[in-house]
């Protein structure tokens, strides 16, 4: 019998083990599920205080909130996408990890610190600090939401794929109910939780997500009596590329429009971390700066860990399943290997499989109710507590604004998650990355260290960056155009030929806020620019 019949055989008896085996699988996924909501309440009791809702009351020590960090950066993206993506296109595909990585140091070396020691809750904190409160909270309030939004999608799509493929779920409304159910799950965490929830659920996940992925990495490895060598031959041989599976190119060269592609996507991968308002808020739950310094040595010493073994998930995937037998776009690559190395028709394979994509599904649950919580935090603090309000909201009605918040971003990602439902969630994740590349960073980094910087300047580059980001997406071959990944099949309205708009956007972000600040007549508050200079630096006077 052939490789690829023989893969064909074993997808096929996956099917029907599936079913067999279905009412165990549904057991084992709904205690994962029902573990985590316990979690998020017994949190919530103790979710008395603002500070207790967006900050964890800052109680988190520097390896709680590394762990948090790591459970909230590696999304679904991270598990599903690029196994996915390794597993169709080998070494391509593993520049996600790559750039995932990488963007750890700028987080480390330019934002962490200064930012946790200049403000309280959000991003809007630190540019409200020397510029005219409502103009830029509303500003950052909006990029925060977008932002979030998009990186919801990629979420949503991944859940969709996941509990469809456990439940044998073929139908297109089948897998819009599962993603509704997904955005209602995320609303019960955050409302219920606060960030007090949302960090110890993502300590669980992280640490869930790391075992997982280690016992798979290690049972890949001993199919090859771990030679990496071996792995990658056998991957290669079957992805029908045969050495060109291991070299670059294989996605990214085919074309000048593609290579510009991949500059596009390495660029929005590498700076937009250190923009992204999930991850952001995440530094002002732990008590001092140092503590924040830490929690990201932490988190880049847990990811770094976790995407070495996306190396063995996804070639693995490759080699023992076939390229051609993992559904398109790839997000069901992880689970369809558990499945496979527990034994294709046996209950150890039913195991693996429900164990494995409970963990991917508590991994998307995280990071949605990060998310979320992220974006309802800059609604309430900023929009609604400073500039509807104008600063005379008491902490129980910016609670109760933040929570009706969460309930309709919620339903906004349900809604535009149901779109991206069959589309590969690590090149979803990748337009978040751009949005927040193109806005926020620029934005932050001016208000942090350049003292020339005017309210007029942080308007252009976050709406700038922001507008140039979104529309070059929707008029991209991601939304229209494509027959096989376009969010809309059958028409077709791409103009621009890139899939990642971080080339344009993020250069046009930065240089609308210089241009900006420049052509202000505003005057730039220098008492209050070095007065946030010394306390993003020393930490002096920082909550």
């Amino acid at each position: 019998m052939s490789a690829a019949t023989h893969a064909h055989t074993a997808v096929t008896l996956a099917a029907s083990s599936t079913s067999e085996h279905r009412p165990l699988i549904i057991t084992l996924f709904a205690v994962f599920v029902a573990a985590t909501l316990g979690i998020t309440v017994w949190a919530g009791r103790q979710t008395r205080s603002a500070a207790d809702f967006y900050a964890g009351g800052r109680q988190f020590t520097a390896f709680q909130n590394g762990l948090a960090v790591s459970g909230d950066y590696m999304s679904a993206a991270s598990f599903l996408g690029i196994a996915g993506a390794i597993a169709l296109f080998g070494y391509d595909g593993f520049l996600y990890s790559i750039g995932f990585l990488v963007a750890w140091l700028v987080a480390l070396l330019l934002v962490a610190e200064p930012l946790r020691n200049s403000g309280r809750y959000t991003m809007g904190d630190v540019l409200a600090y020397r510029m005219r409160q409502r103009p830029v909270r509303t500003a950052a309030g909006v990029s925060t939401i977008v932002v979030s939004i998009f990186y919801l999608l990629a979420q949503m799509a991944g859940a969709g794929a996941l509990v469809t493929l456990l439940l044998g779920i073929s139908s297109d409304s089948g897998k819009i109910l599962i993603v509704a159910l997904v955005g209602v799950l995320m609303i019960v965490y955050v409302t219920i939780g606060g960030m007090k929830g949302t960090t110890w659920v993502q300590m669980v996940k992280a640490v869930l997500l790391i075992a997982g992925a280690l016992l798979m990495t290690l049972m890949v490895l001993w199919k090859f009596d771990f030679n990496v060598s071996d792995l990658l031959g056998t991957a290669a041989e079957k992805s029908g590329h045969g050495a060109a599976f291991l070299e670059p190119g294989l996605k990214y060269g085919v074309s000048d429009t593609s290579k510009l592609d991949f500059l596009s996507l390495g660029l929005a991968l590498v700076l937009g971390t250190a923009g992204l308002p999930h991850i952001l808020i995440r530094f002002y739950t732990v008590p001092t700066a140092k503590a924040a310094r830490k929690s990201v040595n932490w988190a880049i010493a847990i990811i770094g860990a976790f995407y070495l073994m996306t190396i063995a998930l996804g070639f693995g995937a490759a080699a023992l399943i076939g390229p051609d037998n993992i559904e398109k776009p790839g997000n069901t690559a992880a689970p369809q290997l558990a499945e496979y190395l527990g034994g294709v028709g046996t209950t150890g394979g039913a195991i693996m499989l429900a164990v494995i994509s409970a963990v991917a599904f508590a991994t998307i649950l995280a990071v949605v109710a990060g998310l979320t919580l992220a974006s309802s935090s800059s609604f309430a603090h900023d929009i609604y507590a400073n500039v509807i309000r104008k600063g005379r909201a008491t902490e129980k009605e910016e609670m109760r604004a933040a929570r009706w918040a969460t309930v309709f971003i919620g339903a906004a990602a349900i809604v535009l998650g149901a779109f991206a439902r069959d589309m590969n969630v690590a090149g979803l994740v990748a337009l978040a990355f751009a949005v927040a590349a193109s806005a926020n960073l620029p934005t932050i980094l001016y208000s942090l260290f350049w003292k020339r910087f005017t309210t007029q300047g942080a308007m252009w580059s976050i709406y700038g960056g922001l507008a140039s980001s979104v529309i070059l997406v929707l008029f991209s071959p991601v939304v229209s155009g494509n027959e096989k990944s376009s969010m809309f099949k059958g028409v077709d309205f791409a103009w621009f030929p890139l899939e990642n708009p971080g080339l344009i956007s993020i250069p046009l972000g930065f240089l609308l806020g210089w241009v900006g600040s420049l052509l202000s007549k505003e005057e730039p508050d220098k008492g209050k620019y070095a007065e946030l200079e010394v306390k993003s630096l020393t930490g002096i006077g920082a909550h």
